[in-house]
């Protein structure tokens, strides 16, 4: 079994900043892509930015240049740095990791979603 665990979540006001991180913990033989999704109320849920085994990264064209995701192999764990926020950005947002257990299948995990809000 693979748990993944998110925390960093709250309330901010526009301008200020939040880090989120997700840790991956279970059966873990590697874990590959690492990413970050969210959900606004009534819309579907989009990639926010994820990132490779080898840190390769990409973003949403809507955070480009005021997030920042990075990740910790050693401690399974990715993490998004948010600045620059803006009441847009308020959604659930969830990790997703694709990891390849020990029966060398690599599954997809998502997060519990932590809550984000951004008031004006």
């Amino acid at each position: 079994q693979v748990q993944l665990v998110e925390s960093g979540g709250g309330l901010v006001q526009a301008g200020g900043s939040l880090r989120l991180s997700c840790a991956a913990s279970g059966s873990i033989f590697r874990i590959n892509l690492m990413g970050w999704y969210r959900q606004a109320p009534g819309k579907q849920r989009e990639l926010v930015a994820h990132i490779t085994s080898g840190r390769s990264t990409n973003y949403a064209d809507s955070v480009k240049g005021r997030f920042t995701i990075s990740r910790d192999n050693a401690k399974n764990t990715v993490y998004l740095q948010m600045n620059s926020l803006k009441p847009e950005d308020t959604s659930v947002y969830y990790c997703n990791a694709q990891i390849l257990g020990s029966d060398y299948i690599v599954r997809g995990y998502w997060g519990q979603g932590t809550q984000v809000t951004v008031s004006s």
